[in-house]
């Protein structure tokens, strides 16, 4: 079974949290170093991200990271040798959050059959219509690996059933129409939204990111999803540690449980 589906099929009630982090940032070498950290550290899902020029998802901070990581010498083909090197010792979900474009080039076929070679269980594509995600669909089961989509408080309520009765794995669920970046609070639409989305009573299980930080967004995310997925704020903790993830989660978890 992917491993996936098999996290969120045996979690039980426990509420689930994955981090993000750019692939080459802040150093080349420290991809798989901070992998199996996170993963001895209690994370249940990681989401790698694949550096590109033009990051149209994201804020300053992963901008920053993915500027940085392709300066180091980052490219999708250097992550998957990294990758490799890791491939049985880690347990947990790995996933590849990249653009369209540089999974194009590589070639859709070749990157995902090189995805299940290497121990990746699925892929985020921001800039993917879904249209074209019909289409990909079809190439990345056959290699078992999950497209995860994405919706905001903007996507309608016909495009939300259709996305779940086509996807398998979880919905990332995309607290704000804005780029990524952390927030302090999750004011009262945002909150009309989790509850909406409550309301539909989706097949799949529902993920939340953008914009949690600190135990209130950490805790209103975990109320109303599955769990939530940190980027922007651990993607500067482990710069501020200049690449030492296990200092990053220690600042982390003081972030997360502090009043």
């Amino acid at each position: 079974m992917n491993k996936i589906n098999s996290l969120f099929q045996n979690r039980g009630d426990r509420k689930l949290l994955s981090l993000y982090f750019c692939a080459g940032c802040p150093t080349l070498e420290g991809t798989a170093d901070v992998i199996k950290t996170l993963e001895r550290r209690g994370i249940d899902m990681i989401e790698v991200g694949v550096p590109f020029s033009d990051p149209m998802a994201d804020g300053p901070v992963i901008q920053g990271a993915a500027t940085q990581a392709l300066k180091n010498g980052m490219t999708l083909r250097k992550l998957f040798s990294q990758l490799e090197t890791i491939k049985d010792e880690v347990k947990i979900p790995l996933i590849l959050m990249g653009y369209l474009n540089v999974m194009m080039q590589y070639g859709f076929e070749a990157f995902f059959s090189k995805c299940k070679e290497v121990g990746v269980s699925g892929a985020i594509i921001p800039d993917l219509p879904f249209k074209d995600y019909l289409e990909l669909k079809p190439i990345a089961d056959k290699y078992d690996i999950r497209i995860i989509m994405l919706i905001t408080p903007e996507t309608t309520e016909d495009r939300i059933r259709f996305i779940d009765e086509n996807t398998d794995g979880f919905i990332y669920m995309v607290s704000s129409a804005s780029t990524t970046g952390a927030q302090k609070s999750f004011d009262e639409a945002k909150q009309e939204y989790f509850q909406r989305i409550n309301a539909m009573n989706l097949r799949n299980p529902r993920m939340i990111g953008f914009g949690i930080s600190n135990k209130q967004t950490l805790e209103s995310s975990q109320q109303n999803a599955a769990g939530a997925i940190i980027g922007s704020k651990f993607v500067n903790l482990l710069s501020e540690a200049n690449g030492d993830a296990e200092l990053a989660m220690d600042k982390l978890y003081e972030a997360l449980t502090t009043p």
